[in-house]
C-alpha cells in the first residue's frame, strides 16, 4: 500500500508484539525514535514486502519498528537498488534489520562446506555530515567501531556523490551478528546528535537527481534535433553559391 506521507512505502500500523531485542549499549539514547536506510535490489525487495505485504507486516509487529520501501520505480542513483528505512527505538530497529537480514540471507541460499557463518556486505546511506560523525576526528571513531564489531566499516568517498544528493554508503562487510552490532554502534552515536533524528521525516527522493539527468538527456536530444534541422534546411532551402552570384542583391547579409 503506498504510503500518502513520503515516497515510500509501508504496511500498516501494527499492534507491536515482539521478542525482546538485543539490547543497546548506550542505554541513554535506546529509546529514542531514530531511523535508518540501507540498499536493497530491486528483486529482494519482493522477498521484503511478501504477497499482499505479508512479510513486512509480520517484521513490523515481531520488531515493533515501522518498515518502509520507496516505491518500485525508485531507485538509489547507480544500480537498481531500493531504499529500505526502518525507525524506531535502536533495539526494534536491530530486531528489524536482523529479520530482513536473515530472510535475505535465505534467499539466497548460500550454502558453506564448513560451519562458519557467511560474511555479507549490507549498505547504509547517510548523509555526508553524518559520516563526518562517524569517522571521528582522525578516524578515531570508525575505528573504534570496526574493533568492536569486528566488522569491515568503509565510507564512499565524499567526490562519489551524485549531484544533488547529499547521502554516502556506508558498506558493512561481515556476519550478521557483526554487522547489527556496528549498525548498533553507528546508531547509538548518531543519537547523540538531534539533527539526525530529525531528518527521519524527510525520506529520500529520486526526483532532484532525476530531474538532472533528465535535463542533461533533454539537452542531448534537443542539440541533435536542431543539427538535424540545420543540416537539411542547408541541403533545402539554401540556395547554391552559383545562383548567389547571379543575384549579387541577395548577397547583402543584416546581422
Amino acid at each position: 500500500m503506498e504510503s500518502t506521507e513520503s515516497s515510500y512505502l509501508s504496511s500498516p500500523e501494527v499492534t507491536r508484539n515482539r521478542s525482546p531485542p538485543p539490547k543497546s549499549p548506550t542505554s541513554e539514547n535506546a529509546e529514542k525514535p531514530t531511523y535508518i536506510r540501507f540498499l536493497v535490489s530491486n528483486d529482494s525487495a519482493g522477498s521484503v514486502i511478501g504477497k499482499a505485504g505479508s512479510t513486512i507486516t509480520e517484521f513490523q509487529s515481531k520488531s515493533g519498528a515501522r518498515i518502509q520501501l520507496s516505491r518500485s520505480h525508485e531507485f538509489f542513483p547507480g544500480p537498481s537498488d531500493r531504499i529500505i528505512m526502518v525507525s524506531g527505538a535502536i533495539d526494534d530497529i536491530l530486531k528489524a534489520m536482523e529479520l530482513i537480514l536473515v530472510k535475505l540471507l535465505n534467499e539466497l541460499n548460500i550454502n558453506d562446506n564448513d560451519d562458519a557463518e557467511p560474511r555479507t556486505k549490507v549498505r547504509l546511506i547517510f548523509s555526508n555530515n553524518s559520516c563526518g560523525s562517524i569517522i571521528g576526528k582522525g578516524g578515531a571513531t570508525i575505528k573504534s567501531f570496526i574493533d568492536g564489531s569486528q566488522a569491515g566499516i568503509k565510507i564512499s568517498p565524499q567526490d562519489n556523490n551524485f549531484y544533488g544528493l547529499n547521502d554516502r554508503l556506508i558498506t558493512v562487510t561481515g556476519t550478521l551478528d557483526e554487522q547489527l552490532r556496528a549498525t548498533d554502534l553507528i546508531l547509538s552515536k548518531l543519537c547523540e546528535d538531534p539533527h539526525y533524528s530529525q531528518a527521519m521525516h524527510a525520506p529520500f527522493s529520486c526526483a532532484g537527481v532525476l530531474s538532472f539527468y533528465l535535463t542533461i538527456e533533454s539537452m542531448f536530444a534537443i542539440a541533435s534535433i536542431v543539427s538535424a534541422l540545420s543540416a537539411l534546411y542547408c541541403l533545402f532551402y539554401l540556395p547554391p553559391l552559383s545562383w548567389l552570384y547571379h543575384n549579387p542583391v541577395m548577397q547583402t547579409v543584416v546581422l
